[in-house]
């Protein structure tokens, strides 16, 4: 038996089949070798994307690996493609194994792709003070899952970021300038025209009060002890609380020097002798 020549027989029959074959597997070597290149600067791209318009370093990197183990996937599978393997049932495992793996870490993965917004939107920032999911503090920072507030007594608070896209969001440090908002109740025998005065006067003494917005004071409720007063003038953000300690400690004391009365609550008892 020539066994030689029988297997140089079966290569010539089969000639066409092995040069297909052959050529289906450089295509689908080049598609693995150009597909890993490909996903190397897709991810370094989206990195440096995401890093110019200062999204924190840990989420640009993770999810610009995102992107390279999502394209080299993808050209594993077009590769086996190539080369005859059928493609389907690896489509329909990975697609299970995602669906099980989201639904395991559903909480982990809504609080990932809120902090992916959070950066993305930016409603707020480090050093800004926010009210977020009932609580006010701080912004320390913003991770992947969570973001830290320190609060005014200097407590750690960990807020998931789920609960913060959640909710409102009301950042006191967004704008430059903010109304500061007084109630200041008088009695009813005061002055009303010399109260407002003096409310005024208070205001524009501090140098911290701006100009422009003007200050707002009037009359805005006549209560059951007392005439109330709103006083609104503007400040720079900074200068808030500051400002608002002072205006109410000095306009006390101006009041008292103009004998205008803070009045508190009391009560009057009217006693009848009864007809013995």
């Amino acid at each position: 038996m020539d066994v030689f020549g029988s297997g140089s027989s079966w290569i010539e029959q089969n000639q066409d089949l092995i040069i297909q074959y052959l050529v289906n597997i450089a295509a689908a070597l080049i598609i693995i070798v150009v597909g890993f290149i490909v996903a190397g600067i897709l991810a370094r791209g989206v990195e440096k994307l995401l890093n110019a318009r200062n999204l924190d370093n840990t989420i640009s990197h993770f999810i610009g690996s995102l992107v390279k183990y999502g394209v080299i996937a993808f050209v594993l599978i077009a590769a086996l493609s190539r080369v005859g393997v059928q493609t389907a049932s690896f489509v329909a495992v990975i697609g299970a194994a995602g669906l099980a793996i989201g639904l395991a870490l559903q909480g982990s993965l809504s609080n990932f792709a809120a902090g992916v917004l959070i950066i993305g939107f930016r409603p707020f920032k480090a050093g800004d003070f926010v009210e977020i999911a009932g609580v006010s503090g701080a912004v320390q920072s913003v991770h992947i899952f969570t973001t830290e507030l320190t609060t005014p007594d200097n407590k750690l608070v960990v807020v998931p970021n789920s609960s913060v896209l959640g909710g409102n969001i009301v950042n006191y440090s967004a704008k430059d300038k903010r109304r500061i908002d007084l109630v200041i109740g008088v009695g009813y025998n005061a002055d009303l025209a010399k109260t407002k005065q003096v409310l005024r006067a208070v205001c524009e003494a501090d140098e911290r009060v701006l100009k422009d917005p003007d200050i707002t004071v009037g009359v805005v409720e006549l209560a059951d002890s007392s005439v109330n007063f709103v006083v609104r003038p503007w400040v720079r953000t900074a200068d808030y609380w500051g400002t608002y300690f002072d205006l109410m400690e000095n306009i006390k004391n101006e009041l008292d020097k103009a004998g205008i009365e803070i009045p508190f609550p009391q009560m009057d008892v009217h006693l009848d002798k009864a007809a013995s």
